[in-house]
């Protein structure tokens, strides 16, 4: 099975801040956050077999509280989407460019400058399939938009639906196993 999270708040996440690519260390809400993920985990007799993380030290500290006995191998395509000169705008007040594209992502293009979501899914469907081939249970410990791309991928014929959905910090997601890739995406509860 692969479970795919979303890492644990940070401060910029309580301020609503687009934090994108900067590296911000989970606050003691997303440590909460986390551990709460990891107990659920625990009590419905779940292991981990091998853990992948984005090498943001956010997701890297989520993927540790969730399975502290394995270490994690850093992959650079789990990391967030690069919001480029977007990146630290403040969510509360967004650029009637930013606010066109969060409104409708599948609609309105990524503002200039915004990595395009077609590179986040491309990114995320070459390391689902680098990793269908790894036995066991996978804990994959990301970002929203970049887990967004990773359900993208593995959901043919979404054709956009996941780019609206909000993804809560540590809300997880398992998805089972088919031949050396994947089923469908749902959320773990």
């Amino acid at each position: 099975m692969l479970y795919i999270i979303r890492h644990g708040q940070t401060a910029m996440n309580r301020l609503q801040v687009l934090q994108g690519r900067s590296d911000h260390p989970l606050n003691e809400a997303g440590v909460a956050q986390a551990r709460r993920a990891a107990e659920l985990l625990r009590s419905r007799g779940v292991r981990f077999d091998a853990v992948f993380t984005s090498p943001l030290v956010r997701s890297v500290q989520t993927a540790r509280i969730l399975a502290p006995e394995v270490a994690p191998t850093v992959d650079e395509r789990l990391t967030e989407m690069d919001y480029g000169p977007w990146e630290g705008a403040d969510l509360r007040a967004p650029s009637p460019e930013l606010a066109a594209f969060f409104a409708d992502f599948v609609h309105n293009p990524a503002p200039e400058g915004m990595e395009p979501l077609d590179e986040v899914v491309a990114r995320a469907r070459a390391f689902l399939e680098d990793v269908g081939g790894v036995a066991g249970n996978l804990l994959v410990s990301t970002h929203a938009i970049a887990m967004k791309g990773l359900l993208e991928a593995l959901t043919p014929g979404a054709r956009g639906s996941w780019w609206s959905k909000t993804i809560a910090n540590c809300e997880v997601y398992a998805v089972p196993r088919v031949g050396r890739g994947f089923g469908t995406p749902r959320p773990f509860q």
